[in-house]
């Protein structure tokens, strides 16, 4: 495997990456020990952002954990219009931010 993936040229490597799927491959457990050390500290950088940051909503979105072998990636949820922020839109949209 390394002999293959050290006979690609960079735009192939570059496009295998960008279309890889961890998910359909196999990892030993070394592999899954260290993805499991990727997503902790994932995790606790993002717990010390919010710590050091005043307000909630300047907050970084959670970390996604690495994928896996056998897990599909999760689909992002489309956000949705509330009552309020449509007549803020509305408003906006007819003149009203002069």
């Amino acid at each position: 495997m390394t002999a293959l993936r050290n006979s690609l040229s960079d735009e192939e490597l570059a496009a295998q990456a960008d279309e890889g799927e961890p998910e359909k491959g196999r990892w030993s457990q070394d592999q899954q020990l260290l993805a499991a050390c990727h997503d902790v500290l994932r995790r606790i950088e993002h717990v010390l952002i919010c710590v050091n940051t005043e307000k909630k909503a300047a907050w970084p979105a959670r970390p996604e954990p690495m994928r896996r072998p056998g897990a599909a990636p999760k689909k992002a949820k489309r956000p949705t219009l509330t009552e309020s922020n449509a007549v803020r839109l509305f408003s906006l949209i007819n003149g009203g931010a002069a």
